[in-house]
Order: structure tokens, then C-alpha cells, then sequence
């Protein structure tokens, strides 16, 4: 708060600390929640329930979709979203403890921190608000309860539904090891079943008369791994076989394989995809076999906005790093040695100095030991926009209207993404102090943009020139619907 002059700016964080109670109790229920994409009910209940409580107008099932709800507050220009999620990861299921310890064996847990993602979001909008019925700035503040992220698919969905054309700015963040603004792009990507159709009959008796659906999905799966020589560097084809067969004495006349495509563009995803389709149809015809293709959700690469990434960073150096104790620091050395040996005090970085976390890795904080553990600094923006291995909803967001990002310190350094150990910080003290500070930076920045409309105006006028003036377009086939029982 020392950091912090400006009287509006002191109030609202002061609100703020106030508010901080309901919000860890809000984290703790999604994260206790642990709901999978587009089966969130009680989370997307508990979060818009508790902004109508608050005077937000709230509307359920945004864009046709059950678990998806946005609420809003103000009115008029300028029109600022924060964007959240509360899905979770299946069978990380995991108690708040430095080692592997299932609540529930199997169950679902929050292994990406979406309950402290969806909460952070929450709470900056309802600061926004509050700044507004104080009366220091004007506008409409809205809060968008987006599922099923770790499917690649609610804000595609909402955003076909257009749910998101009428913003002036979009404002999210992530869990993660550093504390910074996010300036990598992701990849761009496709999610596709295959299924191929065969014939049934006896595997020893008579498999003269079989077309076997297995053999083609191997074929295919074949035929893929040797595309891999010939695509640009970046690309990613990954695939799971869902459906295989029943019994090895009967030929299977059903086998379903499920792909992701990924790329640093959209338009290099559809280049590799249509290949992918050709290598389907080979496999087809050399096993006779007939096949169809279920389309389930694509997303476009982030588009950073670097002058909103300035606004932002700005922003975090105000309200400064999570401020870890004794504790969080004992708890995050013994979850340490529980990482693979190559990640334990190191920063998850590649050659090029990117953290998994969006962001660039340089500056370490030690313990007396001098193993890095919690971040307890902040890392500046270097103007580094290139690409990462993951992908993300958001980025068709950022297509639409100028979107930037934050990360804060939820973990320690080295954390494997997706894990259970994941799953144990998003319950812990350590990810809610991160979530704090996200909530902290995102009002302020909210604040900002709503005082100094002429930023707005920059972040457009960046906006307007990368995307060139060429509108958004769904990843989605045309008149395409949400398979919900596909997911």
C-alpha cells in the first residue's frame, strides 16, 4: 500500500482488503467445488449469486451455455470485462499438503488455480464497481463467468454468440510462478474427433470379412507421426485413442481417435489440419473403412496489446509482489522435493527465458539456502511477444477487443502446470495471497483506463493495426452447435 499515493487508488485497495475474506471463502468453495468444464453448476452458481448480492444484474447460460453467466454493473462507455474461470483438471484431486494425498481417489482438482482465477477476477470487478458508486469514475464494469477453459471452448462459444463485441477493453490473469504481465501469444488451435466406421466379425474365425476401425485409427495415428517431419517448427499434434474396440476376438466396427492441432497461427493450424484430414482419408481407404469428423472447438492465438501491457505493469508495480511468510515458504521447500529434479530451484524457463507462465524468467529470490522458491519480486515486460507450447481461450477474446493479461506467484518456481501440486498451492494461503494481489492490479489498471480514456484509444489504435482491420472469425463451422455430451 506504501506504494500507492493516490487517495481513489488507496480507497479501493482498501476496499479491497476488506473484501478479501468473502473472496478467499469463494476460492476455497470452487476449489472444494472441483467441477470439470461445462459441469461447473455449483461454481458458476456460488460466483453469480454472490455478485447479485453485491447489485450486479446478473444473466445465466451467456451464449446457450448452462454453466456460462455474465454479470454487469454501470452503464454507458466505456465498457471494461473481467474475464473468469472456475473449471478443473480430472483426477487431481489433492488435500492442501506437500505431498500426494487424493481427497477424493480420482476426483477432479483445481491443477491449473482456475478457483483463484475466477475469484481474482471477481473481486477487481466488484472494486470497479465500488470506485463507480463512489462516484471517482464512470462507466460499466462487467464480470464474464466463462467454463470449460481447459477444453479450449467457453469463451469461443461466448464469443460466437457475440457476447463480447460491445467491450472497450478485456482484463484477465493467471495463476502462476512469477509476477508479471503476460506478453506470450500461445498457440493457436484445433480439437477434433475422428471416428471411421468398419465391420464386425470373428478376429480368428473369419477376419477375411472384418474391416477393422482400430486398424485405420492406428493408421491414421502412423500417418500423423510422419507428418510431423514435414510441418512448420512450433507445430504440436497430440492425440488420445477414445474408443478402440471391446474384445480382441472381434474386429472393431467402431474406433474414435481425439486430435489437437496446435500452431503459433490460425492460419498454420488450418494448413496442418487439412493434412491431417488427407492422412484420415488414406487410412480409410486402406482399410476400407468409412469415417467422420466431430469438430469440437478451435481458439486463435493471443494478441498482445503492448500498450495496455504498459498500463498494466504499471499498475502491479503499485500494488508490488505477494508477501510470502515462514510458512508458505516451508510449505512450498517440501512441495519442492516432490518436482522433477531438473525444475527444483530453477526457473521453469526454456533457452529463450520463457517462464510457463506467459511470461519472461529473470529475476530469482532466494531462500538462505539459495534455492529459489516463491517469487517474491516482480518481472518486467521485455516487448517479447513470441509464442508458447499452450493454448488458451482468451486469445479469441484478444481478437475481438484489446485484452491483456497478468500473472502472479500461486506457486513456487518450478511448479509443474497441471499437477496435483498445482492443486495443493490453489488451496493454500501461498495462492491466495497471489490471487490478492492479481485482484489488487486488475482493479487499479480498471481505474486507470476509466480516468485516462486515452489509453483505451492507444490499446484500439495497436489493436486496429495488427488485426489490419479484418474482423473476428470463429474457429467454429458455421452453424455448428455446442456438443456438450462430446466433451
Amino acid at each position: 500500500m506504501s506504494r500507492v499515493a493516490d487517495p481513489v487508488e488507496r480507497d479501493v485497495l482498501e476496499y479491497l482488503d476488506r473484501l478479501s475474506p468473502e473472496l478467499a471463502r469463494l476460492s476455497d468453495a470452487v476449489w472444494d467445488f472441483a467441477e470439470l468444464g461445462f459441469r461447473e453448476y455449483r461454481s458458476a452458481s456460488t460466483l453469480a449469486s454472490f455478485l447479485e448480492e453485491q447489485g450486479f444484474s446478473v444473466s445465466r447460460g451467456t451464449g446457450g451455455i448452462p454453466t456460462a453467466f455474465l454479470a454487469s454493473w454501470g452503464e454507458g462507455a466505456p465498457v471494461l470485462g473481467f474475464l473468469g474461470e472456475y473449471d478443473a483438471l480430472a483426477g487431481l484431486s489433492q488435500e492442501v499438503l506437500p505431498r500426494r494425498k487424493p481427497r477424493v481417489e480420482g476426483a477432479p482438482g483445481h491443477g491449473c488455480g482456475h478457483n483463484l482465477l475466477g475469484v481474482g477476477s471477481l473481486g477487481a470487478a466488484c472494486a470497479v464497481k465500488y470506485a463507480m458508486e463512489k462516484g471517482y469514475i464512470r462507466g460499466t464494469v462487467r464480470f464474464y463467468g466463462c467454463p470449460a477453459e481447459e477444453l479450449l471452448a467457453g469463451k469461443v462459444y461466448m464469443a460466437r454468440s457475440g457476447c463480447f463485441d460491445d467491450l472497450s477493453v478485456a482484463i484477465t490473469w493467471h495463476p502462476g510462478s512469477l509476477n508479471c504481465i503476460r506478453e506470450r501469444t500461445g498457440t493457436a488451435m484445433y480439437s477434433v474427433k475422428f471416428r471411421f466406421y468398419g465391420r464386425t466379425a470373428h478376429a480368428a474365425g473369419d477376419p477375411h470379412n472384418g474391416r477393422s476401425a482400430l486398424d485405420a485409427v492406428e493408421l491414421m495415428n502412423v500417418g500423423a507421426n510422419y507428418l510431423r517431419e514435414h510441418i512448420p517448427s512450433g507445430t504440436r499434434i497430440h492425440y488420445v485413442i477414445t474408443k478402440g474396440g471391446l474384445q480382441p476376438n472381434v474386429v472393431p466396427d467402431f474406433a474414435e481417435v481425439w486430435y489437437f492441432v496446435r500452431a503459433p497461427r490460425m492460419t498454420e493450424v488450418k494448413e496442418v489440419y487439412a493434412r491431417l484430414v488427407d492422412v484420415a482419408r488414406g487410412a480409410s481407404l486402406m482399410t476400407g473403412t468409412t469415417f467422420e469428423i466431430q469438430f469440437l472447438t478451435g481458439c486463435h492465438e493471443v494478441l498482445v496489446n503492448h500498450s495496455l501491457v504498459q498500463v498494466m505493469w504499471r499498475c502491479l508495480e503499485k500494488v508490488g509482489p505477494p508477501v510470502f511468510d515462514e510458512k508458505d515458504i516451508e510449505f512450498a521447500l517440501a512441495l519442492r522435493e516432490t518436482f522433477a529434479i531438473g525444475e527444483r530451484g530453477e526457473n521453469r524457463a526454456g533457452d529463450d527465458g520463457e517462464d510457463k507462465s506467459g511470461c519472461s524468467a529473470s529475476n530469482r529470490v532466494t531462500t538462505g539456502s539459495g534455492i529459489e522458491v516463491l517469487k517474491s519480486t516482480l518481472t518486467a515486460p521485455t516487448g517479447n511477444a513470441g509464442p508458447s507450447g499452450g493454448s488458451s481461450d482468451v486469445g479469441d477474446v484478444s481478437h475481438i477487443v484489446p485484452t491483456v493479461q497478468m500473472s502472479a506467484a500461486t506457486m513456487p518456481v518450478g511448479c509443474p502446470g497441471h499437477s496435483w501440486q498445482n492443486a495443493a498451492c490453489a488451496g493454500s494461503p501461498i495462492g491466495k495471497k497471489g490471487m490478492f494481489v492479481a485482484a489488487k492490479t486488475m482493479a487499479l489498471l480498471g481505474i486507470e483506463l476509466l480516468r485516462n480514456p486515452a489509453e483505451i484509444k492507444k490499446a484500439w489504435d495497436e489493436f486496429r493495426e495488427k488485426t489490419k482491420g479484418e474482423p473476428y472469425c470463429s474457429p467454429l463451422p458455421e452453424g455448428m452447435e455446442l456438443p456438450l455430451d462430446q466433451f
